[in-house]
């Protein structure tokens, strides 16, 4: 059975408060046990309605779950998307507010920032490289507004795909100057290495995740758009990160990015 929607509407109130207070909730999974992957969607969705309402700006989006170790973590094989917004990124060697997260985690990604719009069905990896203006390292923060990382699927979706905070590095290279597959990042806490991987972790190719992105999203009648980033996801596992740790990332070719929990 559907969940109705004026339930729909209030978990995604639900959501957005408990990001606001920086108060996690209970698992949507639990308060509507039917609710499905299309339903989490509109969660989401309802979610961006709110924050563009609220004057904030669709920058990129995300893609997550992308390799095999954070599916098994999650016990999902697929991956999902959220949405970027400008008031959630952070430059490089800037600092976070411990306090207005809830248990974030650090992830090492590449951001493809997109020179000409990309609408699916059927973008290929091709066309991900011919729309790609350039490539930037970065730091993903996400951060589950669900007690305790207690998420399905459909949590994972509903939440924004758990996106917290961009660190934005400032190395911008074309897609063709460097190797995409081979490319390792090594992630760092507080000067200690917590694991290094190469990027064909991500979909055996990052620019795989840019495609998946924008079919994913030709099924809800949007693409993505010239200037906007999207973030591929995470080569390494993710790592808890908390006040007073800093954490780095620092790629083979794009060098480093770094940031400051305070």
């Amino acid at each position: 059975m559907p969940v109705p929607h004026d339930q729909l509407h209030a978990l995604a109130h639900a959501l957005s408060e408990a990001e606001h207070n920086a108060t996690p909730i209970p698992p949507l999974t639990e308060q509507a046990p039917e609710i499905t992957p299309e339903e989490a969607y509109a969660v989401a969705a309802d979610i961006v309605v709110h924050e563009l309402e609220h004057g904030h700006r669709i920058v990129g989006r995300k893609v997550g779950l992308t390799n095999e170790a954070m599916q098994a973590v999650f016990g999902i094989d697929t991956p999902i998307y959220g949405t970027i917004f400008d008031d959630t990124t952070v430059r490089d060697n800037g600092r976070i507010k411990s306090s207005e997260l809830i248990h974030p985690k650090a992830e090492p990604e590449l951001a493809f920032r997109l020179k000409s719009p990309l609408s699916g069905p059927g973008v290929t990896l091709e066309d991900v490289i011919a729309a790609t203006e350039y490539v930037f390292p970065a730091l993903e923060i996400v951060d589950c507004r669900i007690e305790g990382w207690r998420i399905k699927e459909q949590d994972i979706i509903a939440d924004n795909g758990v996106a917290a905070r961009v660190v934005v590095g400032s190395t911008r290279l074309s897609p063709g100057a460097f190797d995409l597959l081979t490319e390792e990042a090594v992630l760092y806490r507080n000067g200690e290495e917590f694991e290094r991987a190469q990027a064909s972790a991500v979909l055996g190719n990052p620019a795989l995740s840019v495609a998946w992105c924008a079919n994913k999203l030709a099924e809800f009648g949007q693409g993505l758009r010239a200037g906007e980033f999207v973030m591929t996801g995470t080569i390494t596992t993710a790592m808890d990160v908390r006040a007073g740790d800093t954490v780095r990332a620092e790629f083979a070719t794009l060098g480093g990015v770094s940031v400051r929990f305070t």
